[in-house]
């Protein structure tokens, strides 16, 4: 039967359970006469008289109680799954699905997310660790954090880091057998730890700038990854020159694992944004996780 035709099996369900057209039509929010009508229509189009009219009373045939048992209680479980799903939208329940980096996870994410996971036991995550640029859209992901530049204009963006400065760094007995680069361009003389990106496949050049002039530098070495807590653990190791955010080495920096050099080309850049799509309606959990996430203007200095 087409769709438009469900207003009147309703509508007959209804009068059926009632026993009558008054409170039907009360229930309903319409006429008597229009719900008379409505099911008068659907017995014309059935070929088959449904219920039996008298001026006190509404009984159904044969046919109407073969038609109430078989549809009844599948209205019953429409009307349950449309309130499941106004309670859905009130309470902040489901799984919010992200793609992100390693680091960002450990620095912010879960720092900022660990209490609303306690505030609201129906809300889960799930973390999708990639270093490409993930379809969120057909790949189903709610949101994805990459830096400021790298977004697509159709994004929305918010900030949820502070500004990001990149550095250059090696461990002492690294630098104790090679000399300290004072220019990048003499990193071509130097063993580097690199990254491959999934995306494209490529290694990427070292990009650096310093007093609006900017340069590229296309490095070399004998260690490649894909994630960046490998590179900080190569570079701890004395494995080469490494090239990554410098949060991700403060720790060893501070500790003396790690010199930075180069600093003076490494200037701060727009840091991690949260990015979703502009066109998508939030449910409650994702505008949760949202607002946990969003940098205020104090804090991004």
């Amino acid at each position: 039967m087409p769709r438009h035709n469900f207003n009147e099996l309703m509508a007959f369900v209804t009068v059926a359970r009632e026993g009558s057209f008054t409170r039907a039509a009360s229930q309903l929010g319409v006429t008597q006469s229009a719900i008379s009508q409505v099911v008068s229509t659907l017995e014309a189009r059935l070929e088959i008289r449904l219920l039996t009219r008298t001026t006190r009373s509404v009984a159904l045939t044969a046919a109407g109680e073969r038609l109430l048992h078989a549809i009844g209680h599948r209205f019953d479980e429409i009307e349950a799954e449309l309130d499941a799903l106004t309670e859905l939208r009130d309470k902040p329940a489901g799984t919010v699905r992200i793609t992100c980096g390693d680091h960002i996870i450990k620095s912010t994410l879960l720092p900022k997310l660990m209490p609303v996971l306690k505030t609201y036991p129906d809300i889960r995550l799930e973390f999708d660790v990639n270093y490409g640029f993930r379809d969120i859209v057909a790949d189903r992901f709610d949101a994805g954090v990459r830096f400021g530049e790298t977004l697509d204009q159709d994004m929305i963006a918010i900030p949820i880091g502070p500004l990001v400065r990149m550095a250059v760094v090696a461990s002492p007995d690294y630098f104790t057998e090679h000399p300290i680069p004072r220019n990048p361009r003499d990193l071509v003389t130097h063993r580097c730890i690199d990254i491959r990106f999934p995306t494209h496949g490529g290694i990427d050049a070292w990009e650096f700038e310093r007093r609006g002039k900017k340069l590229k530098v296309r490095v070399d070495g004998r260690v490649v990854f894909n994630t960046t807590p490998h590179i900080v653990d190569a570079a701890v190791g004395g494995m080469g020159i490494a090239y990554l955010p410098e949060e991700e080495f403060s720790p060893h920096i501070a500790e003396g694992r790690l010199v930075r050099v180069l600093e003076d080309w490494c200037p701060h850049f727009s840091g991690y944004h949260l990015y979703y799509p502009s066109r998508r309606q939030p449910s409650p959990a994702f505008s949760l996780v949202v607002d946990a996430l969003r940098l205020n203007r104090q804090s991004r200095q």
